[in-house]
């Protein structure tokens, strides 16, 4: 699978709602590979355009100088993070441009590119030409575009209106291509008010001087939307140029594009399709749009202007990165908006890893060393109450795996965390802290402490994904730190043999505590 995320563009500071799209899409990925299957993380950073380019003129720099500050921002803010991608696209690298340039060549000498004069408006913000279908009920165009502009310039357009139609019917006979389903109709409607327009490819220099050339007419630059989305397979080793970058017959298999609902239309649902099939992509070659919702504040858009804005860095480094990736993974269902909320952020890190995982780890560890030297054994016969654990545990993997192939990880760490909570009621019903005080007994605490284990190690693996370094210390602690190479297939009962010894445990997930407010 190739999954790849929306590529961050360079005018800024990174904010919650990319921290989401890249650990989110990180998690998916770490996923696959639990399931044994070959998978290529692509992200990167959007380097071009005419913000950028008006940025680095207030800040005294050049374009160049700007871009490289930001992007190591994205870059560092990754590191920290655990995002572990594949691939890194950047928009300035010279493969890139060469890609986008040699697509834009092949496209004209198809007949795909003509050149026209425009007479209308533009949004600055959008760096976009707008229409009357862009107007709202009273002739005007809203806040969302900015600074609108009437100009009258040439350039050159790509003929998208010719690819509507079979667009139209891609999406009517494809279920799957947009997810969550509800997103489709969206999409439909869009397209339908889209007919007959086509697509401005281009920026005289006279305006803009930072973007890839036109090879053609070299007194153009790209559009930074035409060029940003040739990140996708550009980086996957289209056109086989450059060795460095993967063999893109091997790297374009079920490609997933992980993209916030705000870029769907007309970007990756319009122009990204329209574009794909021009360059003789066929219908099965075209990638899922995976697409989320918004991290909102009480009901609000983040944004600059309203001074609301997280800051991911800051969260990181005072919750901790567990932390972070817990809550942006559990609270929220994908395709759908959340509030962010750094109460839910405590809640959820102390109640179901601190007090709930915590508490498993803590009576099946710290028991097993305290009451059978840390060797775990499980004798038999096992009572009622042992098997319907190890079925808890089954069914529990069930709704985790069915939950992660529809990328619903929320749903996937509830089952998970379904499982914990039966191993505590299990381990309150059985109470080994006090069968240890009889020493009949000695038999049946350790096969209660060994069920308690074993869970942990299967918790372990199935935590993986969403937090690979709390998995590997409780791997460790277990003295089985091959589990992180396992696949969910691989996952049965009995990870853990009999006389297996483990290691002295410590805390992996301790309680937040938040400082009193001063009164």
């Amino acid at each position: 699978m190739l999954l790849t995320t929306a590529i961050d563009y360079t005018n800024g500071s990174p904010h919650i709602g990319h921290a989401y799209e890249k650990i989110i899409t990180d998690v998916l990925a770490r996923y696959q590979r639990l399931l044994g299957m070959p998978v290529y993380f692509l992200t990167g950073v959007d380097q071009h355009g005419q913000k950028v380019e008006q940025t680095a003129a207030k800040e005294g720099v050049s374009p160049e100088e700007y871009v490289e500050k930001v992007t190591a921002r994205f870059s560092a803010l990754w590191a920290k993070t655990g995002v572990h991608y594949d691939g890194w696209a950047a928009t300035t690298d010279p493969r890139h441009k060469r890609c986008v340039q040699n697509i834009l060549t092949t496209l004209k000498d198809n007949g795909q590119l003509y050149k026209k004069i425009y007479h209308g408006f533009y949004s600055v913000r959008q760096e976009q030409f707008l229409t009357d279908r862009d107007r709202d009920e009273q002739g005007n165009f809203g806040p969302e575009w900015g600074e609108v502009n009437e100009i009258k310039e040439e350039n050159w357009y790509f003929k998208l209106s010719e690819h509507t139609a079979w667009l139209q019917g891609f999406l009517e006979k494809s279920d799957e291509v947009i997810l969550p389903h509800f997103r489709k109709a969206e999409l439909m409607n869009a397209l339908a008010k889209n007919d007959g327009i086509d697509l401005c490819i281009s920026r005289p220099k006279d305006r803009l001087q930072w973007g890839i050339e036109i090879p053609f007419d070299t007194e153009f630059v790209t559009y930074v939307w035409f060029d940003a989305l040739i990140n996708y397979i550009s980086f996957a080793g289209y056109g086989g140029e450059s060795a460095d970058l993967p063999d893109f017959a091997t790297t374009w298999i079920d490609p997933v594009h992980v993209i916030g609902k705000d870029i769907m239309v007309p970007a990756h649902g319009i122009y990204w399709f329209c574009m794909l099939h021009a360059m003789g992509f066929s219908d099965e070659q075209m990638p899922r749009l995976l697409v989320h919702g918004w991290w909102n504040i009480r009901g609000d858009k983040m944004s600059k202007s309203l001074g609301n804005v997280v800051d991911p860095n800051l969260l990181a480094d005072t919750f901790g990165v567990d932390a972070l990736r817990y809550y942006l993974s559990r609270d929220i269902t994908m395709g759908k908006d959340s509030d962010f909320d750094i109460e839910r952020l405590v809640m959820l890190f102390n109640t179901e890893l601190a007090n709930e995982l915590g508490n498993l780890c803590n009576r099946a560890l710290n028991m097993s060393q305290r009451f059978t030297a840390g060797v775990l054994h499980c004798y038999l016969p096992l009572t009622e109450e042992d098997i319907a654990l190890q079925q808890s545990l089954v069914e529990s993997i069930n709704l985790y795996r069915d939950a992660m192939d529809h990328f619903d990880v929320s749903k996937a760490l509830e089952a998970l965390n379904r499982h914990v909570v039966n191993c505590n009621i299990y381990a309150e019903r059985m109470k080994p802290w006090e069968m240890n005080k009889d020493p009949e007994k000695k038999s049946r605490v350790a096969t209660v402490l060994y069920h308690l284990a074993e869970s942990v190690a299967h918790c372990a693996v199935l935590l993986s994904p969403v937090l690979p370094d709390a998995a590997a210390k409780l791997a460790e602690q277990l003295n089985r730190t091959d589990l992180m190479s396992l696949t969910l297939d691989q996952l049965s009962w009995g990870l853990l043999a009999n006389d297996h010894q483990i290691n002295l445990p410590s805390p992996v997930f301790p309680r937040i505590v938040v400082p009193a407010a001063t009164p």
